[in-house]
Formats: C-alpha cells, sequence, structure tokens
C-alpha cells in the first residue's frame, strides 16, 4: 500500500456506505497506517461505527499547516446492478471501479501518499494537518460533529480532494435541505367533506413553488436551484390524510443568505405550511486571485489544454463548514475523479489521473514547504 493505486483499493475494500457509514473500520485502518508511516492521528467518534479522524505532521517553522480534507463515507450502490465488483478488486485498461473511487476514495490514496513522500519537506515547514471525515454524504454530520467536539487546528490553506478531473475549483454551491409540514384534518374515507386534506395543501403548495424563482444568478455559480426530492403522508387508503411534509434540496450561491431563502418560502406558501431546517451549508468561494491559488493554477495547467478560468461546482463539501469555522483560510477543490462519475453505476477513476493528483499535490506541498 505504499503506491496511490494500492491505497485506494485497499480504502474501496471497506464497506461504508451511508447510510450507515460504519466508517470505523476504515478510519482506524488509516489511523494505524498513518501513524506508522510518520503522523500523529486521532480518532473522533460521533456514533456506532461512526469515525472523523485527525491526523498531521508537525513542522519545524512556526505558522499555520497546509490542509487537505476527504470523506470516506459513500452513497449507496444504487438498484442498477453493477458489472464491475464496487469494492474495488476490478481494473479494465485505465479504469479502477468501485464505489467512492472518484467520490473520493482515490484522492484521500493520493494526497496521503503525497505527504508521505514529501514528508522530509514537511518536517521543514508549518507541516500539514488531514481532515479524513465520515458522514458527508448526508449533509456533512461528520466534519459538523467534530468541530463541535474536538480542538481542530486551523489550516494556512485547505485542499479538499472532492472529484474535479484534477482542475482547480475555487468555490462550491450551498445546500439548504427544507422540510414544509402541511396539517390537515382527518375523516372517514367516503365522508371526505367533513376533513381537510393534507396532501390537496401539499400540491396547491407544490404549485407555489414549482416554477419560483430563489434569486438572481451568481457570476461564477449560475442561479440558486430547488428540488422537491421527497414527499410523504397519509397512513391508510380508506382516511383522509391530516398530515403530509415534503422535502427541498436548494442549492444556493453566495449572494443569496439561507435565511432569505427560507423567509422568502415561509410567505409564499403562508400560515398553514411549517418549515424546518434540515441541514445549512453555506455556498464557499475563494479570490483567484489569491497568491496561493495562482501557484496552485500553475501546477494544474500543467494537466490541461486550455487556459485554466475561474470555475466553481454545484455541489456541497466539507469545506461549507470547515472553511468558516477554521479562519476562512483560501480553498480549492481538487481531486482526480470525474465529477460526472460521482454516484454512479459502476463508478470508476483514471489510474493515470490518480497518479497526475498524487504528482499535483507533491508540488503543492513542495511550494508550500519552500515559502
Amino acid at each position: 500500500m505504499n503506491s496511490t493505486l494500492s491505497l485506494t483499493q485497499k480504502l474501496l475494500s471497506f464497506n461504508t456506505i451511508n447510510p450507515p457509514g460504519n466508517e470505523a473500520e476504515c478510519m482506524q485502518f488509516l489511523a494505524d497506517y498513518l501513524k506508522h508511516k510518520g503522523f500523529e492521528t486521532k480518532l473522533h467518534s460521533f456514533g456506532e461505527q461512526r469515525m472523523n479522524l485527525l491526523a498531521w505532521i508537525s513542522g519545524s517553522k512556526a505558522g499555520k499547516p497546509l490542509g487537505f480534507t476527504g470523506h470516506i463515507d459513500t452513497v449507496p450502490l444504487g438498484k442498477t446492478p453493477w458489472k464491475f465488483d464496487p469494492f474495488g478488486h476490478d481494473i479494465h485498461g485505465d479504469k479502477l471501479y468501485g464505489r467512492g473511487v472518484s467520490d473520493m476514495k482515490a484522492s484521500i490514496a493520493a494526497f496521503i501518499i503525497a505527504c508521505i513522500q514529501q514528508q522530509a519537506a514537511l518536517r521543514n515547514s508549518t507541516g500539514v494537518v488531514l481532515y479524513l471525515t465520515g458522514g458527508e454524504e448526508t449533509g456533512c454530520d461528520g466534519a459538523k460533529a467534530l468541530l463541535a467536539e474536538e480542538h481542530v487546528p486551523e489550516p494556512g490553506a485547505l485542499i479538499v480532494g472532492e472529484p474535479t478531473n484534477n482542475y482547480p475549483i475555487i468555490g462550491h454551491k450551498g445546500a439548504l435541505w427544507l422540510r414544509c409540514a402541511l396539517k390537515g384534518k382527518t375523516a372517514h374515507g367516503s365522508m371526505p367533506s367533513l376533513g381537510i386534506n393534507a396532501i390537496y395543501l401539499a400540491v396547491d403548495a407544490l404549485g407555489k413553488i414549482k416554477d419560483h424563482s430563489l434569486g438572481a444568478p451568481h457570476p461564477l455559480m449560475s442561479s440558486p436551484t430547488m428540488n422537491v426530492s421527497r414527499i410523504q403522508g397519509g397512513e391508510n387508503i380508506n382516511s383522509v390524510p391530516d398530515y403530509v411534509h415534503f422535502d427541498m434540496d436548494i442549492r444556493s450561491v453566495p449572494n443569496l443568505p439561507h435565511q432569505q431563502i427560507s423567509q422568502q418560502l415561509a410567505a409564499l406558501l403562508g400560515e398553514s405550511a411549517v418549515l424546518t431546517t434540515l441541514v445549512d451549508l453555506p455556498a464557499v468561494l475563494t479570490d483567484e486571485k489569491h497568491t496561493w491559488v495562482r501557484q496552485v493554477y500553475q501546477h494544474c495547467q500543467a494537466l490541461h489544454q486550455q487556459p485554466l478560468e475561474a470555475k466553481t461546482m454545484p455541489y456541497f463539501t466539507d469545506a461549507s463548514l470547515l472553511v468558516p469555522a477554521l479562519g476562512n483560510p483560501p480553498c480549492i477543490v481538487l481531486g482526480p475523479g470525474e465529477p460526472e462519475q460521482a454516484h454512479q453505476t459502476d463508478e470508476y477513476c483514471s489510474i493515470v489521473k490518480m497518479e497526475a493528483a498524487k504528482t499535483l499535490y507533491s508540488k503543492i506541498i513542495s511550494d508550500w514547504a519552500s515559502a
């Protein structure tokens, strides 16, 4: 497990599908592995078989360390049968298959190997810290618990290894997940006039928000989006349902505060609708002119034919919580995975891009150490 490929395969061999997560065994392996390679480590439990891991190499220079972060949990396999083993045994051509290989175990392996290979340089610098989390896929639960319960060192800059095709991404949308509850009045199904049908109330509410615009587009992130992703209501076929709720997945932009979105929707839906916040993760955006960002761009440019442009992603990451909680360091999302492969059946990652990411991370570390 001294190469990016072999370490990635080892990480894929652990079933960390979330729910339930079960990151503990994989995190314990990583803690032992990193300790053996010269890191200091601290495991953090946030539930049964749920685990985060902090790992660091202390440097001899004063200042904040370079930070890397990645999540070890994955989404479920889905209903479509896989042609390839989802736990990392299958390689075909340049592709390693497995659930979570692009999102984002290959990246974690790549930056770990890069740190090990650059350990001497790191010890002569301000050092490095790895924030390895569980529970990201369900709303950054692990990062939230880690920040609430542990002393977490602040990084001078942060790399998030989510899938970007090794393209430097300077920000991403936020996520606001809301639940809208509507209460009616139950009655016998043969006498609906004696009740108030909560499903009909939900239909009216959904009609109001279906084509509703949340706000103006952002120059880099386009417009905020809203998707009604789940609805539940009614208990039995021969009663008037007295309760329904539906859930909204809103992806926000930096110029639209979440409180403003909630107030806007509450006014639109009226007093009969009760809104509850399920997940509240702000958007992240770093100035592309920051000196460190420009250095990262220079290393990434060699992997891309066209001149690099300021780009953002629509998905959220743990940076939504880590960046504001850890002193607002400059943050870049950068990983070998392909964004289109995230959550797909027969998810894969290019082995060539995995190795390129390791080299890229090594160059970023070298720059950091020599600064």
